[in-house]
């Protein structure tokens, strides 16, 4: 009883410091807003809201139609990447446009969230507090009850499921710089894997790369494609479309990837095991995201 109560008196110091309450629970996505119009010209407004707000837009795509996804970074998000265990996961933040029914919802990636579920030394709240004063600010959404910090930072889905420490490996390459080309060409090249290059991040001062990818499912892959696995679980009225894209990290010349137990369930939290739209409906995916993103790569892919 001493030591857990030692334990626990340890935990409230390290939140008291860091600014956070032990009870403090976040949601996966913000909704900026929710208007009429169409998703191109809602777009280009939201681009030029970041941009002058500092913000860079590395990356755009539109991984199936009413949806587009701008990928989005700064200084502050770098730095951080740069000074976290494998930070580069979390270098680059989403604000998605996606069109449902006759309206138009803007929301983006809740930084503070992905900063917990990805280890990072900031909680990043200045640069939620920044997106919140660029683009708005109408509540979370993603789980109905949020996650503690201290669970993202620890985050299972399920007994026996893989945490964040459990990456992938999908190729080792002689050092960085052979990496990020040989990286490069595989996915200029294109192929039976069927990911395609949508953003790229070079840490400052550190060895380290992301680089998000789109998924199209080809042939006996098609269980890994963005459309399909969004189809199947990203079901409710508001839209998770921020989940995309996938992304690789190059480290010191290997190129990692995060299981789709753990990447997909920390975009889908409240996603149920069993039943229609659960991890039960996209159960070929973690296997199919492996391999595409191994072969995409120019790795080999050994199934497991």
């Amino acid at each position: 009883m001493k030591l857990v109560k030692f334990l626990m008196v340890g935990l409230s110091l390290i939140y008291a410091v860091s600014g956070i309450a032990a009870d403090t629970k976040f949601k996966t996505y913000i909704l900026a807003e929710t208007k009429a119009g169409d998703v191109v010209s809602i777009t280009a407004a939201t681009k030029e809201k970041l941009t002058k707000a500092g913000f860079e837009v590395v990356g755009e795509f539109s991984p199936y139609d009413n949806a587009t996804i701008l990928i989005i970074t700064d200084d502050t998000l770098k730095a951080n990447a740069a000074s976290s265990d494998f930070g580069a996961f979390g270098a680059a933040q989403r604000v998605t446009i996606t069109k449902e029914g006759n309206d138009v919802q803007v929301a983006y990636t809740n930084p503070t969230y992905m900063s917990h579920a990805y280890r990072m030394k900031s909680d990043l709240k200045s640069t939620t507090a920044k997106l919140k004063a660029t683009l708005g600010d109408k509540g979370g959404f993603g789980t109905n009850e949020g996650v503690a910090a201290e669970a993202l930072r620890d985050y299972q889905y399920k007994w026996l499921m893989p945490y964040f420490t459990d990456r992938l490996t999908l190729a080792q390459y002689g050092n960085q710089e052979v990496a990020i080309k040989k990286v490069e060409a595989a996915l200029a090249k294109g192929g039976r894997g069927g990911a395609k290059k949508v953003f790229r991040i070079d840490l400052p001062g550190k060895a380290e790369t992301i680089i998000g990818v789109s998924m199209s499912g080809p042939g006996n892959l098609d269980c890994s494609g963005d459309k399909y696995i969004m189809d199947q679980i990203d079901f409710k009225k508001l839209k998770s479309t921020g989940h995309l894209p996938y992304e690789v990290v190059i480290s010191d010349g290997n190129v990692y990837a995060l299981p789709a137990e753990f990447r997909i369930a920390i975009s889908f939290p409240d996603l149920s095991m069993m039943g229609s739209n659960s991890f039960a409906s996209i159960m070929c995916a973690p296997t199919a995201i492996h391999e595409a993103l191994t072969v995409s790569v120019g790795g080999e892919f050994v199934e497991q």
